[in-house]
């Protein structure tokens, strides 16, 4: 699906040409028994190699909405379509296609970590990667041989989330992808997905974790209540939301001033300070995600 210059249902706008990967119109899901929709007329659509973050509290709409996308819950209501591909015409063959990274890291615990690669690798009819290879990208290269049972949390994601690109999927859904898991090896796993990206996977990823979305995603989409609040670029969302000045930290006292940042050049105090002091941070006053999602919808990411 090739388009030019589209327009957003909430004023996300390319002025590119585009091949659009996921295509989702006017979605509306509700659960069995349940009163109120857990999703309510959402659409969006994420272009070829982009990482599309999908943010929001617990309860927003956001894992049920990527259940839809891997075909988990059916039964809804609008349009989707996935590869120019209306999603309920997918059969079997989707998952050869698609690759899904669960929050909840689901193993054979008595197999050890490379049989477990193994019997989901056979699942697929083209070629998988070698669970070693895939083991060593993690640091969990020296523990193929371990039963399931053995493994930390940490690990067990780890592993989880190399079972979900084995198979060289066009597409990955990844829910909170480094969740329980120490500074180092989150760092693993999101060069990891920044590699994938640039091998022109497109990857859609939910999470309450706006530093792993500011440093990840291309766009970010709002989500609270079921619906969609809001949908842009991180940068371009901290420039609109954000205070228009400079805070300067000098001098042995470590003094503090704040300046208007469309004026500074023409700031002689600023220009003093530049040219007389030790500086110690100089920084604009952007806004962070968090504070702008609070700001937009009213709620906190818990």
């Amino acid at each position: 699906m090739i388009k030019l210059g589209l327009v957003s249902p909430i004023g996300y706008k390319n002025t590119h040409i585009t091949n659009v990967m996921i295509s989702v119109k006017h979605l509306d899901f509700t659960y069995p028994g349940a009163d109120v929709p857990a999703v309510k007329d959402v659409s969006f659509e994420v272009e070829e190699g982009e990482i599309f973050g999908f943010l929001g509290p617990s309860g927003a709409g956001k894992s049920t909405t990527q259940k839809v996308l891997i075909r988990l819950l059916k039964g809804f209501e609008g349009e989707v379509n996935v590869m120019e591909r209306a999603l309920p015409s997918w059969k079997e063959d989707y998952y050869e296609h698609i690759g899904v990274g669960f929050e909840l890291p689901n193993h054979y615990t008595k197999l050890s970590a490379i049989e477990n690669l193994q019997f989901f690798g056979s699942f697929y009819k083209k070629k998988v990667r070698k669970p070693q290879e895939l083991l060593e990208m993690v640091g969990l290269g020296e523990d193929g041989h371990k039963k399931l049972s053995e493994f930390s949390k940490g690990m067990k994601m780890r592993l989880n989330f190399i079972r979900s690109f084995m198979h060289n999927p066009e597409i990955l859904f990844f829910d909170e992808p480094t969740s329980g898991l120490d500074p180092g090896n989150a760092r693993i796993i999101k060069d990891i997905i920044l590699d994938l990206k640039n091998q022109g996977k497109t990857i859609f990823l939910t999470t309450h974790d706006m530093t792993v979305a500011d440093q990840l995603c291309d766009r970010l989409a709002f989500m609270v209540d079921g619906k969609l609040a809001l949908m842009d670029s991180p940068q371009s969302l901290k420039i609109k939301h954000g205070k228009r000045l400079v805070k300067v930290a000098y001098g042995e006292a470590e003094s503090e001033l704040e300046f208007d940042l469309d004026s500074l050049g023409h700031n002689e105090e600023f220009l003093r300070i530049l040219k007389e002091e030790r500086l110690h941070t100089i920084h604009s006053e952007e806004a962070t995600l968090e504070n702008i999602f609070i700001s937009v919808t009213g709620k906190s990411l818990q």
